[in-house]
């Protein structure tokens, strides 16, 4: 029997909002771990889930497959799925409908501080329990049997990183899966840095990236050498990879971002934007891929972006030039690498039915450690897969075998690079307010690159400005007026 697939419509309703302690469950006071109901799972009562996400058609369509597949194995689970818009869009809304105590999700995308802001009324299920029950056992409707939990050999299939972002809320919890996951990368065109071999190689370090600019903007007046997709990820990969304070497990102490250290290397990006070397997102107004893309004298030579908007990169018109992808510069690539991890994650709302969160749970399960899915997922999405064992995939490694940087294929070229560069990536800090941080800090960025005339006494008043306004966001007193 296969269940019909329905994809719901929700009326959206966005804002972050305080979310309260108590919710309209019978629940009060904090929430232990989850306890498995007497008998395990009942595989012959109907159980509606619905699961939260931001998925494009293409990657729905590819889940809808699957949830065939998953159905054929629990035919009493039914999957209502809905795309609600961006990543933040999911946090609004599920910020709204936890402050009225009416989720609607029982799994949806997250990021770390996603789940601390839900986690703020105790609403995340932790999934230790889930994760570690070997005894509880589920025979499935085509006969096979399984433990509810993940074996050793699936936990240990997970990619380190990926994995151990779930623990983010620094209490050792777990409080989500990885689903796929994307990184930085940087693009350069290929083609003319093969031209200009003998004068410039593509940067490796902040220090030769500043070189390579100078003599690209030599030969190239008009254009600017690099555009960053991202000032709040340029910000806070270079206080990573400076080892420089940037948010704080200290619930005391959180926003710790106005140092000296910061403020030197946003000086040094003011250098380069006044020279003509770089321009951001916050700068350009939109994507720098654009720039990157076309053929105007304005353009850029090189563009760091995520690793899934590969396919943005491309020439424009087609082939005009290859692409190349390699890792972004690094500070100290020996001792200290660090590249941005990013990608949606999966978490469990919790709920007074423990066999609805059961049925959720078996599903995320599915969707995290499913090979076949997770193959098709990123071949269709450009994400990386979050299983070591997709890659020993002859599907998946011919996939890979194709990537090239001159047309749809270059979505492969971004996940290899991803998967060399796995043992960089890092997370920042996730608690409440940890989100406002990190739009606090690109926004600065933004300001400082943008004001013509820059004075160390604006670059104070702009962190101290920035630092009081997550503090007020966080709930942690009155802004200065």
């Amino acid at each position: 029997m296969k269940k019909r697939l329905i994809t719901s419509l929700m009326i959206l309703t966005l804002g972050a909002t305080a979310l309260p302690m108590m919710s309209s469950c019978s629940r009060k006071g904090p929430i232990a771990d989850f306890v498995m109901p007497e008998g395990g799972f009942d595989t012959n009562r109907d159980i509606d889930i619905f699961f939260a996400h931001s998925m494009g058609q293409k990657l729905q369509d590819a889940l809808n497959a699957f949830i065939i597949d998953f159905n054929e194995m629990y035919p009493n689970i039914h999957i209502t799925h809905n795309s609600v818009g961006s990543y933040d869009d999911i946090r609004d809304q599920m910020s709204t409908e936890l402050a009225a105590g009416k989720p609607e999700a029982d799994i949806l995308y997250c990021y770390p501080d996603h789940v601390a802001l839900y986690n703020q009324g105790e609403y995340v299920v932790t999934l230790d329990t889930l994760i570690n029950d070997h005894t509880t056992m589920i025979t499935d409707k085509l006969g096979n049997t399984e433990e509810v939990g993940l074996t050793k050999s699936q936990q240990d299939d997970f990619i380190p990183a990926y994995w151990n972002e779930g623990k983010a809320l620094g209490d050792d919890k777990m409080y989500s899966l990885p689903l796929s996951k994307s990184s930085e990368v940087l693009y350069y065109d290929k083609t003319f840095f093969d031209a200009h071999k003998d004068e410039f190689q593509v940067p490796t370090t902040w220090v030769e990236m500043e070189e390579v600019c100078a003599k690209i903007k030599k030969l190239e007046p008009d254009c600017t050498p690099l555009g960053y997709d991202s000032d709040s990820n340029l910000f806070i990969t270079l206080c990573e990879q400076y080892n420089s304070p940037y948010t704080s497990n200290d619930p005391n102490n959180r926003f710790v971002f106005n140092n000296a250290k910061n403020k030197e290397f946003v000086k040094m990006l003011k250098g380069w934007k006044d020279k003509g070397y770089l321009t951001t997102k916050g700068c350009y107004g939109s994507y720098t891929s654009s720039l990157f893309a076309n053929d105007s004298p304005q353009r850029c030579y090189m563009c760091i972006g995520s690793s899934a908007g590969a396919t943005y990169q491309l020439s424009e018109p087609a082939g005009r030039f290859e692409v190349g992808i390699t890792s972004i510069p690094q500070v100290d690539a020996k001792n200290h690498p660090a590249v941005i991890s990013q990608g949606p994650s999966l978490c469990l709302i919790r709920n007074d039915d423990p066999q609805k969160v059961l049925a959720s749970w078996l599903f995320m399960k599915f969707l995290t450690t499913n090979t076949a899915f997770q193959a098709q997922f990123s071949m269709d999405s450009g994400y990386t897969p979050v299983l070591n064992s997709v890659f020993e995939l002859p599907a998946y490694q011919a996939f890979l075998k194709d990537a090239n940087g001159y047309n749809s294929s270059i979505a492969a070229y971004s996940v290899k690079v991803c998967v060399d560069q796995r043992d960089w990536y890092y997370y920042s800090p996730a608690f409440v307010g940890s989100s406002q941080a990190r739009d606090e800090v690109g926004n600065l960025l933004t300001k400082i690159l943008t004001e013509p005339n820059v004075t160390d006494d604006f670059i104070d008043q702009a962190f101290k400005e920035a630092v009081d306004e997550c503090i007020y966001q966080a709930g942690g007193g009155t802004k200065d007026e």
